[in-house]
């Protein structure tokens, strides 16, 4: 299929998967609409440097943005933009250290620590070399530390801190013994079963149990003290060379050991993105690509480990995968993304929405 040919079939398909309201088409770049009530969707001050694949954390009851990508073969931006949602507005703060984009991030003491991630080697290469690098953010001081790296180099992992530790789980990578390159759809590589725990105390990592199902672009949440990862990408980095999951799997640190969790997620889906409130876990938006299928999805959905049920809430109004989620007071805060797979589109699917929704209780 010519290249026209296959973009205008990815919104053809989208357009079915993803039929957005008229209101919402027309705010979907940098306008703000009706504010949230409870149970329903409202928008606030948008994104005010969109791009694809940030990583995204919340500390002090900010959300932070990290990193941003841009299509094709141009530089990763190192971006970090700070969104408050007392006042609803934005700041930007000191660029990363290195530009990387598909670092998982985790807060721990008032302080974000960011995890991997993928990297431009030289100007006007290829932008899909994993790397190992670990860095402390101070959002108090705006200021930035590099820590012990991971002892396994990876891109797309999740990370979540429980118990004054921080477990680095899953992501992709080259197979073992061979030489970092960067990730494409036609070189060969692997979705990863790792975990790793870094103590912040002392700069140090140890290996722990591996996960049970290898994969990437998961979700993850804590409950309780154990580790939830939700679905991601099996096989592959890419989504059109690897396989969407919905599988759950449950971790427990105090004993090491890995289960599944039991009931899987309603909708399969990698490049989501999550973030915990009152027990439970929540999971927005995502992108799939198989045979029938090319597009971002709008699901979201949230995971209850206590009663081992899901439920699914209203969808977002814009479908998107890379999003920026986090729950703060009553609402889920789903920011950004790009609203067709893969980078179809180009950059001008990037879009720089801040949907909310506020919780009924």
């Amino acid at each position: 299929m010519p290249a026209i040919q296959r973009v205008f079939a990815v919104f053809a398909i989208a357009a079915i998967f993803s039929i957005v309201p008229p209101r919402a088409q027309g705010q979907a770049q940098g306008q703000q609409g009706p504010p949230p009530a409870p149970g329903r969707w409202g928008r606030l001050a948008p994104l005010p440097e969109k791009s694809e694949e940030f990583s995204f954390g919340d500390v002090n009851g900010k959300i932070y943005l990290f990193g941003g990508l841009p299509v094709g073969a141009k530089a990763p931006l190192g971006l970090v933009q700070e969104y408050d949602p007392a006042t609803d507005k934005w700041t930007k703060k000191k660029n990363m250290p290195i530009a990387t984009h598909h670092a998982a991030v985790a807060a721990y003491q008032g302080k974000l620590y960011l995890f991997g991630g993928q990297v431009q080697m030289q100007p006007g290469g290829p932008t899909q070399f994993p790397v190992g690098n670990v860095w402390e953010y101070d959002p108090a001081a705006d200021s930035w530390k590099a820590l012990a790296p991971m002892p396994t180099i990876r891109t797309s992992p999740v990370a979540a801190e429980v118990g004054g530790k921080i477990y680095v789980i899953g992501g992709a990578s080259v197979h073992p013994g061979q030489q970092i390159v960067s990730l494409s759809v036609t070189v060969p590589h692997r979705a990863l079963d790792t975990n790793e725990v870094y103590d912040p105390a002392t700069n140090k990592w140890e290996t722990r149990s591996t996960m049970p199902t290898a994969r990437s672009h998961a979700a993850v949440g804590v409950v309780n003290g154990k580790i939830y990862v939700i679905g991601g990408r099996v096989g592959s980095a890419n989504v059109t060379s690897g396989s969407n999951t919905n599988v759950v799997e449950v971790y427990d640190p105090a004993v090491d050991s890995w289960g599944a969790a039991g009931l899987r997620m309603p909708t399969a889906r990698s490049g989501h993105g999550w973030a915990t409130y009152k027990g439970k876990i929540y999971v927005a938006g995502g992108e799939i690509y198989d045979s029938h299928v090319f597009a971002t999805i709008r699901a979201v959905e949230a995971y209850d480990p206590a009663a081992n049920t899901w439920t699914i809430l209203p969808t977002m109004p814009t479908a998107r995968h890379g999003v920026n989620v986090a729950a703060i007071g009553n609402r889920l805060y789903v920011i950004g993304g790009h609203i067709a797979s893969d980078g179809a589109a180009g950059e001008a699917a990037n879009t720089d929405t801040n949907e909310v929704y506020e919780f009924a209780n």
